[in-house]
């Protein structure tokens, strides 16, 4: 994750929510994108270093488990810089210039300069972040799997000039749910429409009440509408009482139940989901030293995978005197 800001809901149930269940499987490495932060964020990186333990602090209070998964800073590897350097070599400007989000971004983002060359790179250096540590699969949601296969095709490309030096990553899909922020615009803090991992319960409550709804519905006797609606797609993702949404449904659609009683029902839900959570953080946060330890730590036992990587790159590249 890039440490630009507070975690949110959006990152809990799109990643955090995926990234805990892995590591029953498989062997995981969990790690801060600060030098992804940059290509965007370059301007200001004041609070970039506060916002990354801020969001290990999340991933610990989500349940990510540092003695069984790797965590780690990426400025902390800096052979991740050697490889994105080595790859830059042999990947075609075409390549990356027609990458979706190149252009997407360029065209939402019109208030940075992102024409520089770290941005229109960020594909190399992912491609970097996953093959450096001979990844086999990469969780993304199906809607991420074009974004994987360019870093497929950078392998093949540098496996062609040079033998076989790396993997090619797979997609492992998993479920990606997502939420709409407040106002039903995609949830970003630069809009403020979001809900923070850090919000207290009241804070959550407050923040439900503003919530989108229905907006044809101007009485609560008026039928209205739950597909697409943010307030029940917020009950589907965190209201285990199934029976109670069931019901809610049916007299929203039917008219008979005011939005008042959807959203106290949804904040008292919502509320119980999270306090475990805050629970956990609570006592991450009353060791902050530890938070740092475990972001250093990891990125020591990273740095030993990445030291041995690029010993075979450079076997691979000839580089050798």
């Amino acid at each position: 994750m890039r440490p630009t800001g507070k975690l949110h809901l959006g990152h809990l149930v799109g990643a955090l929510s995926n990234w805990v269940p892995l590591q029953e499987t498989y062997d995981c490495l969990y790690f801060v994108a600060d030098w992804h932060a940059l290509t965007s964020e370059y301007a200001d990186t004041s609070g970039m270093t506060a916002h990354a333990l801020d969001n290990i602090a999340d991933w610990l209070a989500a349940g990510v488990d540092p003695e069984r998964s790797t965590i780690f800073v990426q400025s902390l590897v800096p052979e991740h810089a050697e490889l994105f350097l080595l790859f830059s070599m042999v990947v075609p400007i075409p390549w990356l210039e027609r990458v979706p989000s190149y252009k997407e971004q360029q065209e939402q983002l019109v208030e940075k300069d992102l024409s520089t060359l770290g941005f229109l790179g960020y594909p190399l250096l992912q491609t970097a972040d996953v093959t450096m540590y001979d990844a086999r699969f990469v969780p993304v949601g199906e809607d991420q799997v074009a974004h994987l296969e360019l870093a497929r095709e950078v392998v093949r490309r540098f496996n062609n000039f040079y033998g076989e030096t790396f993997v090619e990553p797979a997609p492992l899909l998993t479920k990606v749910s997502r939420l709409p922020g407040l106002d039903n615009r995609k949830m970003s803090k630069s809009y403020g429409n979001t809900i923070n991992l850090t919000d207290d319960a009241g804070t959550v409550a407050k923040k439900v009440r503003q919530m989108y709804t229905d907006p044809r519905r101007i009485r609560a006797d008026i039928p209205g509408t739950v597909e697409g609606n943010p307030v029940f797609m917020y009950h589907d993702a965190f209201n285990t009482d199934t029976a109670e949404v069931e019901d809610l449904k049916a007299r929203y659609r039917a008219g008979a139940v005011g939005d008042v009683e959807v959203k106290t029902k949804l904040a008292r839900a919502m509320n119980a989901a999270l306090e475990p959570m805050r629970e956990r953080r609570h006592a991450v946060m009353a060791k902050p030293d530890r938070i740092r330890e475990i972001a250093i730590d990891g990125s020591r036992k990273a740095r030993v995978i990445a030291r041995a990587t690029m010993e075979r790159v450079r076997d691979a590249v000839k580089l050798r005197y």
